[in-house]
């Protein structure tokens, strides 16, 4: 009888699984299918072709896949090549601590190209994806101005801070605080426009928000200062750098395929304003797909019209790691991260830099988002990335950041 299961069964959505078949006939062609349904009821899929080896087993992690997603030895292959059925969807997972992703695993004689409802697997199981570990708590917060989530370790703690922020299409997104606080630190989901009463569009950066918000952080009887960290990507990587740059307790900054000027929105702080470089849309491109390609919109930040609107990175006391994808589409992330450096001290910056991936480098096992819809955007946005090259950023890069995180603010109790 043919047998197909996930190990382990259940499991957080950042760790590798192992999948293995079993009872096939020896050199048996097979489909190796995965699918899941997010929280809109959208489905995402990939499937492999193997052939099975001397004993009748298929393992990805042993046997490299003939076609089908992807072709190649990649034992997470059939997480790393989800896609959706409809077109310009981005894997999200909103309810971090309610439910898990469920992936379903299915086993099909020969090469299904299209399945429908004739099409019966000849083996299935089911494996859960958790984006919160056992114990992890979440806190709402609606302190002063402040709005977002907080992500607690099990235990007491305390445990070291750090203030998550994501980019341009606002709202408040945990899955990365979820994760972030299953290996040990207290994180701050933080929302700064379009949730809650927060303002529905971001007209500025008003720094004293965020300052506002890491006292929030640092104010809990369960996070040790006092220094914290910030983790930001596109947008939410400026306003990190930003961060860094004004607040002194910043000693630790993830900037992911973001920028170091200001773009869009001017930076007020107290009596401060930086002036932000307006966006060039008449740049804008339409690909074939009907996406808009935002790489020519930002200016020359070299030009010297642009100097005042640079972040002044020279301020930073504490360390930056720049996390850059070579094929973002968004924006130049590897000029304004090598900016950045120049203006700082060598021993304070250090840039991962990976060719093939694109703007929305996440948690690995996150597949590649390389077109999705966001929220203000009349047209869907190109992100970009390759998707093997991008798998393999997310891998390694979550590694560096963990470690860099841990090195910054000290070792951490409570890793699940």
């Amino acid at each position: 009888m043919v047998e197909v299961t996930v190990t382990p069964r259940s499991s957080l959505a950042d760790r590798p699984v192992r999948v293995h078949v079993r009872g096939l006939a020896p050199s048996e062609l097979i489909t190796l299918r995965a699918w899941l349904r997010d929280e809109q009821g959208e489905r995402f899929q990939a499937r492999a072709f193997f052939r099975a080896d001397a004993m009748g087993e298929v393992d990805p992690g042993y046997h490299p896949a003939l076609g089908g997603s992807y072709s190649g030895l990649y034992p997470m292959g059939l997480l790393w090549f989800l896609q959706p059925d409809t077109p310009f969807r981005r894997l999200l997972k909103r309810d971090v601590t309610g439910s898990p992703f469920r992936i379903h695993v299915e086993v099909f004689h020969g090469v299904l190209l299209v399945d429908g409802p004739q099409d019966r697997p000849l083996a299935s199981c089911e494996a859960e994806r958790w984006f919160v570990g056992a114990g992890v708590q979440r806190v709402p917060i609606r302190e002063g101005r402040v709005r977002g989530a907080l992500f607690l370790p099990p235990g007491p703690g305390p445990f070291p801070g750090v203030v998550d922020l994501f980019g341009g299409a606002g709202g408040l997104i945990e899955f990365r605080a979820g994760l972030l606080a299953s290996r040990g630190f207290a994180v701050l989901a933080l929302a700064f426009f379009a949730y809650e009463d927060l303002p529905r569009t971001m007209a500025q950066l008003d720094l004293e928000y965020f300052e506002e918000a890491t006292a929030v952080l640092l104010q809990h009887p369960k996070v040790r200062g006092p220094g914290l960290g910030v983790i930001g990507v596109s947008k939410g990587a400026e306003v990190a750098l930003a961060m860094a740059s004004f607040l002194p307790l910043v000693v630790a900054t993830v900037w992911i395929n973001g920028t170091a000027f200001l773009h869009g929105n001017p930076l007020v702080y107290r009596d401060l304003c930086i002036p932000a470089i307006p966006y060039g849309v008449e740049r804008l491109l339409i690909t074939e797909m009907g996406a808009l390609d935002n790489s020519a919109v930002f200016n020359d930040p070299r030009h010297p019209m642009s100097r005042s609107s640079a972040i002044p990175v020279e301020r930073i006391k504490g360390k930056v790691l720049f996390v850059v994808g070579e094929a973002d589409r968004s924006l130049n992330s590897k000029l304004f991260a090598r900016l950045a450096m120049a203006r700082m001290p060598p021993e304070q910056g250090r840039i991962l830099s990976y060719p093939g991936a694109g703007h929305l480098i996440e948690p690995p096992c996150s597949p590649l988002c390389s077109i999705s819809c966001i929220r203000g955007s009349p047209r869907p946005l190109l992100w970009g990335g390759e998707a093997k090259a991008h798998a393999r950023a997310q891998e390694h890069s979550w590694k560096e950041i963990i470690r860099f995180l841990e090195r910054e603010l000290g070792c951490v109790s409570g890793k699940l």
